[in-house]
């Protein structure tokens, strides 16, 4: 019984007194020692029995989640609807927990064997290019065989989470440097490949669980979650590295707990991923690919294709820099891998703020403006890189570039939804996804060639000036497009 407590009355509990059988005695006879009383004790109430801890009630945390969950809505919603936007949530918390503590240190890792930025660059490239050569044959499996969830789950949410797990053994197996940072390499590119193959059938599935009247406040209210849980893991990750490397005189140590803990909160995200309800929105979007299907779509929906080429010229720049910052906070500013955590979780301390304010602006001002207003000052954030002298300054840059990016975020991912047409959508995300992905490989290659040959300075940069003409295209290419169809009559 969860959480209730028992009172019995005199005569329940004169019912559940028991007389204990006579003991035979040596010769058959019976024992002439008193018997005893078994009974249960009764359990009363006292004044403060309303502070004592409970044991777990699934209802009475589903009850509050639920009830904000159709708040958000507009308009009616059903329970299994409901239901599953719940599961989709809680998936989202374990999802970033389990990001939070990986991402960041994947290159760090390989730092702390020696790599060169050309070999971090190599590591961020060779994972994106396997996630953009995954994307194609995912959109594919998931027409062939229109069972989204399942794709998502087992390869995404399972297999890549296993590849986590396998870089905490790589300490174990006391290879030379080369080959551990190879192993990193393969493992990051193995972890990309399922993570990316899992990529159009989840954005297509989300796109039908998540009713369009809803998804401003939705979203922005469980990037909010997500961003609590970023905060508080990304530096509770840092202090475990530098914590666990000096626990013993294993300089690796630090890495295997957060390796190992990415991989047990993934499974937590793979466990309420795998209870959403797909067949409630699986005749919305899954349909058998028919030649020449996507063309016609994208032709008929203005702006697509400007917001794909916007979103290339807008990754390549990024991908310049960004690989490359927590190795320069380390290496030319002198931080360790716990202020690496602390810098990296204050953007997630203004994140959180940005994801519940700026989820209101788009639903009042639209995707497109969020997308503008916030994409210009994130392109200025890379160039005061190339002017920081301590570490404390890179603070004050994410608690600027984690409000920022909330927001931009939440206008690309709402964008991508609303710009890819229901027919063909898992091909059309895979296209968006390919062609950012693409941009993604060479972007490492040509900053980690800049870092070692010239300056991080220029890298910075580039990467902010490159980030401005992609604001300027996604204005000329989708923006202006968009505006001109809805001035039209209808």
């Amino acid at each position: 019984m969860c959480g209730c407590h028992l009172l019995l009355d005199g005569h329940s509990a004169m019912k559940l007194q028991k007389q204990a059988p006579p003991v035979p005695a040596q010769g058959g006879q019976a024992s002439e020692r008193p018997t005893s009383v078994n009974y249960l004790p009764q359990r009363r109430i006292g004044p403060f029995d309303q502070v004592r801890p409970q044991r777990l009630n699934w209802d009475y945390l589903k009850h509050p989640l639920d009830s904000t969950l159709a708040h958000h809505a507009t308009e009616p919603v059903t329970s299994t609807e409901i239901s599953n936007l719940r599961y989709f949530w809680l998936d989202g918390i374990f999802a970033s927990t389990s990001e939070a503590f990986y991402l960041a240190y994947i290159p760090l890792f390989a730092l702390a064997y020696g790599a060169t930025n050309e070999q971090i660059g190599w590591i961020t490239a060779i994972g994106n290019l396997l996630g953009a050569i995954a994307l194609f044959p995912g959109a594919r499996a998931m027409e062939h065989t229109g069972k989204r969830k399942e794709l998502v789950v087992w390869t995404g949410g399972f297999t890549a989470r296993v590849a986590l797990l396998l870089l905490a053994f790589i300490p174990l197996l006391q290879m030379p440097a080369g080959a551990a940072i190879l192993a990193i390499t393969t493992l990051n590119g193995v972890r990309a490949f399922m993570a990316n193959f899992a990529n159009p059938a989840w954005t297509a599935l989300v796109a039908d669980l998540v009713p369009n009247f809803m998804r401003g406040r939705y979203f922005s209210t469980r990037s909010f979650t997500m961003g609590i849980c970023t905060l508080i893991v990304t530096a509770l990750a840092g202090w475990l590295i530098t914590s666990g490397n000096s626990w013993t005189a294993n300089q690796f140590l630090g890495f295997q707990l957060v390796f190992f803990l990415a991989f047990a909160s993934g499974m937590g995200s793979f466990y309420y991923f795998r209870r959403i309800d797909e067949t409630a929105v699986a005749s919305k979007t899954v349909t058998k690919h028919v030649k020449g299907q996507l063309r016609r779509a994208l032709a008929e929906t203005p702006g697509y294709m400007g917001f794909v080429v916007s979103a290339i010229v807008w990754n390549f720049a990024l991908q310049i820099a960004g690989p490359f910052f927590n190795v320069y906070l380390v290496s030319h500013l002198g931080a360790d891998t716990a202020t690496v955590g602390i810098v990296t979780s204050i953007s997630s301390v203004t994140a959180i703020a940005g994801q519940l304010w700026l989820g209101k602006v788009m639903d009042r001002r639209g995707a497109i403006w969020l997308s503008i207003a916030t994409g210009i000052p994130i392109s200025i954030l890379p160039m005061l890189w190339a002017f920081f002298t301590a570490p404390w300054q890179v603070g004050v840059n994410n608690a600027f570039g984690g409000f920022l990016w909330a927001g931009y975020n939440l206008a690309n991912f709402n964008l991508l939804l609303q710009l890819t047409p229901n027919e063909g959508r898992g091909r059309a995300v895979a296209l968006y996804q390919t062609g950012v992905f693409a941009a993604a490989v060479v972007g490492p290659l040509v900053g980690g060639y800049i870092a070692d040959h010239i300056s991080f300075q220029l890298t910075f940069l580039l990467s902010g000036f490159g980030r401005l003409i992609a604001t300027g295209m996604f204005v000329w290419l989708t923006a202006l497009p968009l505006r001109r169809l809805a001035s039209k009559p209808a």
